[in-house]
């Protein structure tokens, strides 16, 4: 997996520009902030972002991929003001649930997820390199 920086412009933080890989691709569906008996513990969006980002790992590894092989990552969330004043939350969900891997990253705000109770979705590509 490379990294990818156009010349002259600045490192992202917290996301990158562009990644080129080589290698077997997983999908990761769409992860809501519920359990895997489909039960929301939580209205908060920190809380549901790192309960999302928890379902992201456990898909990842049971396609034999973890977070450091993730190169695409979207997020949808309902409120991109709540999002806006949580970035230290979610920013530490992040940490404790993927670590230090920055995919290309989007954030897209939506009128409404499929299951209502969510307040955000995320969805995820990764490549496991060929060997």
């Amino acid at each position: 997996m490379r990294h990818l920086l156009p010349a002259g412009w600045p490192r992202p933080s917290g996301y990158s520009n562009g990644i080129a890989a080589r290698g077997e691709l997983v999908f990761v569906a769409g992860q809501v902030g519920w359990d895997a008996s489909g039960v929301f513990h939580s209205d908060g969006l920190v809380e549901q972002a790192r309960v999302a980002l928890s379902n992201v790992v456990a898909v990842l590894e049971s396609g034999g991929a973890g977070p450091q092989h993730i190169v695409r990552m979207t997020w949808y969330v309902t409120n991109i003001d709540e999002y806006r004043e949580n970035l230290k939350g979610v920013g530490e969900a992040y940490q404790d649930q993927i670590g230090a891997y920055y995919p290309t990253m989007s954030l897209v705000e939506v009128r409404s997820l499929v299951e209502k109770e969510a307040k955000v979705e995320i969805e995820v590509t990764a490549v496991i390199a060929d060997e």
